[in-house]
């Protein structure tokens, strides 16, 4: 289980109860979790989304250890304009799509 990491900005409050409640807040709006399962990563994602439509407020990045993309890295984000990670010659590098 790979460590996830969480951040958040400009959010309704609800946001902070519920995801300091499965993972520690180490920063306001910094979220991880070293041993987050992707069951319950995924769970955690749906209830943001969910709530994210109905407000349609702030911007979440949600990211984690995944070996089989690039980098070794996947991500998923709310509110910023969307972004791809790209491996060019070994350097990490993120492209706006």
């Amino acid at each position: 289980m790979p460590t996830t990491v969480l951040v958040t900005r400009d959010v309704e409050a609800r946001y902070r109860g519920f995801l300091a409640s499965a993972m520690l807040e180490i920063a306001p709006g910094f979220y991880v979790s070293p041993d987050l399962s992707a069951g319950v990563r995924d769970r955690i994602w749906d209830v943001l989304v969910k709530w994210y439509g109905t407000s349609g407020r702030g911007a979440i990045v949600m990211m984690w250890r995944d070996n089989s993309a690039c980098g070794n890295l996947s991500f998923r984000h709310l509110g910023d304009p969307p972004k791809e990670i790209v491996d060019a010659d070994g350097i990490l590098l993120v492209k706006r799509k």
